[in-house]
């Protein structure tokens, strides 16, 4: 990229952040009374550079307080920069009423919790290294800010919000937590190590012991908007997986349901991370909603729960092709009224139970341009302001207010991109080789096929990838590749059979579906057979790996970013052999399945590795210690190092995504088998 173009980037993106909000007033829409013109923002061109792409979110959260007079808006203004906060009137948006940041550290989260309290995380790099699993360089506070006196409150260590408590405005509930936040079972003994949860008084930054997890009940689960604690699972010595409830006012928990662990059957049901009581009946607190597969089903269903009996009441909702996820509660806080169950399908689906929240998001889906997954993210009490974030294929992320009727931009997480700019994404479905059906996601360039195809995977195995922005994917699209994301066997949310089938598959039939739907894609006349690459990172940097030496190869080339590359070790560094269950399913992945680093002298095609230095996941012993082996085999390959990065894409700092894309597309272009791809 030229100098000039660097400089005409930096003042757009000046530009664009520095408008006041206002501005975003001037062209409002009405809801009910038409479609919204797409917005302007930039002028459409045919190849997004690099450096846009590896842009921080600009704007990473907004939101709209509680009584509906002040919004918070969590944004960075220049490539390099911290992140800060800004907190608007909603009646007066042409200038921020607060500018704040937390030097030295960074301030990576915030939510209003009360009308005058904001909580959330900072953080600040203070290691050079990481010395063991899930460490980390960072070290972390939380804290509240009181808006009225201006002051912050700090609190060590790293603590999430489990219930704002709206009848206690003074006071929220926390647990302490992971840095980083894994709610997708990456790591599946995270469930079953013991938190401890407080009341946190937002004015003095005093917490309170509530209740502290131990090995019978190491977490609860669920809780009411009082803080009493509502239900909670054990895995005990006897390998029996017990669920438990309370009722409210009740000391004490009352078993409702129990598996055996060792049967390899009832994995899912902790592994998915989203079956169990999922919330309460608004205004009857004995009655509750249960995610579950009952009776043999395969897809998990929806159901009423009974908290004075114990037992599982009608079904609500079950998907034919998917699980239940979660579900919606009433957009306004403190109206804990079901509006819909949450599905995967082309975007996260709902189905609905309530008209009027119904025909609310009709509206937002009919106003807002490119609208796929919207949210109301924060509303008023009073219903009259709110807060809506919509993201999808032709939206990186945008946010939007609603005030009294009518509807403006806020901004976006990244302004330099438009939708012009962007690519479709098709949902489809295509068959394996021994039948099993593969839901999968393909982002497709403009132009005409046959295009060049990358297969791309990220991380799990086990996570749900549903795709609706993806960047990477974007980014290679953009380029002229179309990309395939399978959900190969084992993902969530796609049924218990689906996750059943890849139970100590890793890279045996779960790396056959990825090149199943290469060949679907090919046998429809969309990709070339002869311009096939495979792209992965994390779990999908293990995939990449073991693609890189399959026989027969579909791929020109192969490219895994903080890949596993010894499964076998990464196993043993991590086992936990009193939850036999877990261990047994991890075994799989570490010394059963293919291990890639025993599998070297078979690499046939041209591969690049690249490894973050501190990634905490995938720790950078995979990295050397593959380099070496791979170079004493006399393989000619590509090897990379992000300095100073860590595994997580929220610890990506621009200087690690440039360096990243840049060379990813270099290698396409120029290495990916002769000639490139």
């Amino acid at each position: 990229m030229n100098l000039r173009f660097f400089y005409e980037l930096e003042d757009l993106f000046m530009k664009l952040l520095k408008a006041p909000l206002m501005a975003a007033m001037a062209s409002v829409s009405v809801l009910g009374l038409g479609i919204a013109a797409a917005p302007a923002e930039t002028q459409a061109q045919s190849s997004v550079p690099v450096d846009v792409w590896a842009l921080r979110s600009v704007v990473n959260a907004v939101q709209v307080s509680p009584d509906g007079k002040h919004v918070l808006v969590h944004k960075i203004e220049s490539r390099e920069g911290d992140y800060l906060l800004e907190i608007y009137k909603t009646d007066d948006l042409s200038e921020p009423i607060r500018r704040l940041n937390a030097k030295p550290m960074e301030i990576i989260s915030a939510q209003w919790v009360g009308n005058n309290y904001i909580f959330g995380t900072a953080w600040q790099v203070n290691r050079s290294q990481v010395k063991r699993p899930e460490a980390d360089i960072r070290d972390y506070l939380g804290y509240s800010y009181n808006l009225e006196k201006n002051k912050f409150k700090s609190l060590e260590g790293t603590f999430s919000v489990v219930n704002t408590l709206p009848n206690d405005p003074e006071n929220i509930l926390v647990s302490d937590a992971n840095s980083i936040p894994d709610p997708t079972g990456v790591d599946p003994f995270e469930a079953f190590r013991p938190r401890a949860y407080y009341k946190f008084n937002l004015d003095r930054a005093s917490r309170s012991l509530v209740l502290r997890g131990n090995s019978k009940f190491p977490q609860v689960l669920l809780w009411d908007s009082d803080g009493n604690p509502r239900y909670t699972r054990t895995l005990e010595n006897d390998n029996i997986l017990r669920e438990y409830y309370r009722k409210p006012g009740d000391s004490s928990w009352t078993k409702f349901q129990e598996m055996d662990f060792e049967d390899t059957n009832n994995l899912y049901r902790v592994l998915a991370g989203f079956h169990g009581i999922a919330g309460f009946k608004d205004g009857d607190p004995s009655t509750g909603y249960l995610i579950d597969n009952r009776n043999g089903d395969d897809k998990a269903g929806l159901y009423e729960f009974d908290f004075n009996s114990g037992t599982v009441g009608k079904l609500l909702f079950k998907p034919e092709q998917s699980d239940v996820m979660g579900i919606q509660t009433h957009s306004i806080p403190g109206n804990d009224k079901l509006v819909a169950a949450r599905y995967p399908g082309a975007k996260m689906e709902r189905h609905w139970f309530d008209e009027d929240e119904k025909a609310l998001y009709e509206a937002l889906q009919q106003q807002i341009p490119y609208a796929h997954n919207v949210t109301i993210t924060s509303r008023s009490t009073d219903g009259n302001t709110m807060i809506v974030r919509n993201v999808g294929p032709r939206d990186p992320v945008s946010y939007w207010m609603v005030k009294d009727g009518k509807l403006a931009k806020l901004g976006s997480s990244n302004p330099l991109v438009s939708a012009e700019q962007l690519n479709e994404v098709r949902y489809i479905r295509y068959t394996a080789r021994d039948g099993l059906e593969i839901p999968a996601y393909v982002t497709v360039p403009k132009g005409e096929g046959p295009f060049p195809l990358i297969v791309q995977h990220n991380g799990g195995p086990h996570v749900n990838g549903m795709v609706s922005y993806d960047e990477m994917g974007q980014m290679l699209a953009n380029a002229g590749y179309m990309v395939l994301h399978p959900e190969n066997r084992i993902s969530t949310g796609w049924g218990q059979k689906h996750f059943d089938a890849g139970y100590g598959e890793h890279g045996l039939a779960m790396q056959d579906d990825k090149d199943d739907g290469v060949k679907y894609l090919i046998e429809q006349g969309l990709a070339d057979p002869d311009r096939v690459a495979f792209f992965g990172w994390s779990y999908g940097g293990y995939a990449a790996l073991v693609a890189a030496a399959r026989d027969d190869n579909l791929y020109q080339c192969s490219i895994a970013v903080n890949g596993v590359a010894d499964a076998e070790k990464q196993y043993l560094g991590r086992r936990d052999g009193d939850l036999k269950a877990l261990d047994e399913w991890s075994k799989r992945r570490g010394t059963i399945g293919i291990n890639p680093i025993n599998e070297v002298d078979k690499v046939n095609i041209p591969l690049l590795m690249i490894h973050s230095d501190n990634d905490r996941r995938v720790m950078y012993y995979h990295f050397r210690d593959y380099k070496k082996k791979f170079e004493a085999a006399g393989k000619q390959g590509q090897f990379v190092t992000l300095e100073g990065a860590d595994h997580f894409g929220n610890t990506l700092m621009f200087n690690h995504q440039q360096q990243l894309y840049t060379k990813m597309l270099d290698y396409l272009a120029n290495d990916c088998g002769p000639g490139g791809l």
